[in-house]
This record gives C-alpha cells, structure tokens and sequence, in this order.
C-alpha cells in the first residue's frame, strides 16, 4: 500500500502526494498527516530522505518491537505503543502503532503483523480518526492533538476488550458456583486462558501508562499546548490497568474457589477410599488366613464357616462405627 500524505487544515482535509511533502511542511495554515499502512520502499524513501529521521527510529519502524518506547528528537517525538487484538482464546496479537509527533506533521507507521491478523484490524484506529475529520465531526488544530484522538482510540479498544473479559469472568463464575465437578479440566482451561488475555491487555495499558509518564518528562520537545493530552492519556492508560488488575483480582479468586472445590471433592473421595481399605482389609487378612487352613479339607465346616462370618461382620461394623465417629463419611 503507498504513503498516505495529507493536510489538516481548520476547514479541510486535503490529500497529496508524496513528491509534495516538503512543500507542505513550509505552510503555516495547518500540518501533514502522513500514513504508511504496510512499509515499503517508499516509507524508507519518505522517512529517511524527505523527513530526515533517524535512522535507527526508522529502523524500530521496519522490525517488530515488542514494548513499548519514547525517544526525544529536536524536531519531534518518536513512540512506540501497541494495541490488542484477539483472533483466538487465549492468543492476544499486538498492533504495533509507531508515531513521529513534530510541530508541522504527524507520522503513523503501523508496524510488522502476523499474518493471521488483517490489516484491517491494524488500521482500525487510525482509519476511525480520519473518518472524524473528513465528516467534519473532529477538527485537530495540531499533531499533537491528533495523536491524542489515535491513542485515545487506542485506550477504548483496551477498554472494550477488558469489559468482553469481565463478561466472560462473570458466566465462569457462574459456571463455578453450578458446576458439579464431573469434569474440572475444560473449565479450568478456560479461566487460566481468560486470565493470560486479562494480563496482556493490563501490561500494554501499565507500558503505555510509563511511556506517556515518560514523555511528559521530556522537556523542550512536546508544545506546552500539548502536555494536557499527554497527561490525560497517562490517566486514561492508568485507569485502564486499574480496571484490569481489579478484574484480575477477582478471577484469581474465581480460580482458588474452583481448586478449592476441586480439591475439596478429592479429598472427600480420598477419605472414603480410605474407608473401604479400613473395612476390607481386616475381612480379606482373615479370608486369606482362614483358606490356607481349610483349603485341604474334604467338606465344609458349616460351624467354623458361620464363625468366620460372624467375625467378618462384627469387625466390619466396628470399623465402619469408628470411621463414622472420625466424621470420614
């Protein structure tokens, strides 16, 4: 897919081409927006050439980078973030979002994806924020500002997808408290599943949460203007992974109540196993001692047999008597 070159006027949203970029940085009557959907040639071409990047900035926008980052430049801010995305239980994709905020442009470079994830799904953000300023409905009057509405469009899908997991909390919790036990794996998959998306979206909120702390630090490079949204995004991240670690906590404890229960239940079937060892034992020590003394007799010994019985009975009740005072069943 080509470089997306466009400017934001207070009225209008204009699309160019990439031989004009450099002329769009010399007008003071708005800024450039420039997209790389999918790098190519031409995104090394336009960042490293036209804009001057640096080229190990540029390099971190050609590779997968695996946490986040914020680097300050003279001219600009270079950040690294990422959002999730789940095509699978359990299986939580990061959508690389690498942004270079100047004062006269804003550069978007959506990072390396698997395969099994459209680029569709990487653009979402993005593509949601243009949609606003060509109806009209969202007007930036900086770069700043709107790398604003693109991360803060990041922070809901955070958000979303944090609220589909407590939805799903709730029906296992449910499912916990009726569940008879009969078949504790599946169930137990599921929650710790549950949990690993529940830890990655927190990490990603916690690492963005550090990165905007980080580039409020930055002094000299971000307009005064500019450090309002930076600060509310450093609370919005923060609130995201508050919201996290409070579900978190509570499937943890969905988690314990079910091997508790689980647990519970082996222990009951353990103390009544014990309780027919302690009743057959005594009767099969007597069986097997009785049948090496009779066995070469030519007939029953209908008076010896009844005596073995009887003493077979009177010890298995007072076994089962004494387990029952030991509360086993």
């Amino acid at each position: 897919m080509p470089v997306d070159v466009r400017f934001l006027t207070a009225s209008a949203i204009e699309q160019h081409g990439v031989e004009d970029l450099k002329s769009l940085l010399d007008r003071d009557d708005g800024f450039a927006w420039v997209d790389v959907p999918r790098w190519a040639a031409e995104a090394d071409r336009v960042l490293g050439d036209i804009l001057g990047f640096h080229p190990i900035a540029v390099r971190a926008c050609q590779e997968r980078n695996h946490t986040p980052s914020v680097h300050g430049y003279p001219e600009h801010v270079f950040v690294v973030l990422h959002s999730p995305e789940v095509r699978q239980a359990g299986h939580v994709h990061l959508l690389e979002l690498d942004q270079f905020i100047g004062r006269r442009y804003l550069v978007t470079v959506h990072g390396p994806i698997n395969p099994a994830v459209p680029l569709e799904a990487a653009l979402e953000n993005t593509r949601g924020v243009l949609r606003r300023v060509e109806l009209g409905r969202f007007r930036p009057g900086s770069p700043a500002e709107l790398s604003y509405a693109i991360v803060s469009a990041m922070v809901r899908r955070e958000r979303a997808l944090i609220g589909a997991i407590a939805k799903r909390i709730a029906l296992i919790e449910h499912r916990v408290m009726t569940d008879r036990l009969r078949n504790p794996e599946p169930l137990l998959e599921e929650m710790f599943l549950v949990r690993h998306e529940l830890i990655t979206v927190r990490t990603m909120a916690a690492q963005s949460c550090e990165v905007y702390g980080r580039m409020s630090a930055l002094a000299g490079v971000l307009p005064d203007e500019a450090r309002p949204w930076v600060d509310d995004l450093v609370d919005q991240f923060d609130r995201v992974k508050n919201v996290g670690d409070g579900e978190k906590e509570f499937l943890v404890g969905v988690i314990d109540l079910y091997q508790t229960r689980v647990t519970t239940k082996m222990t009951v079937a353990m103390e009544r196993l014990a309780v027919l060892a302690a009743v057959t034992l005594p009767v099969t020590a007597i069986a097997s001692i009785v049948g090496m003394n009779v066995i070469v007799n030519e007939q029953t010994h209908v008076v010896l047999l009844s005596l073995v019985l009887a003493l077979m009975a009177i010890i298995s009740g007072l076994l089962l008597r004494w387990t029952k005072r030991q509360g086993w069943w």
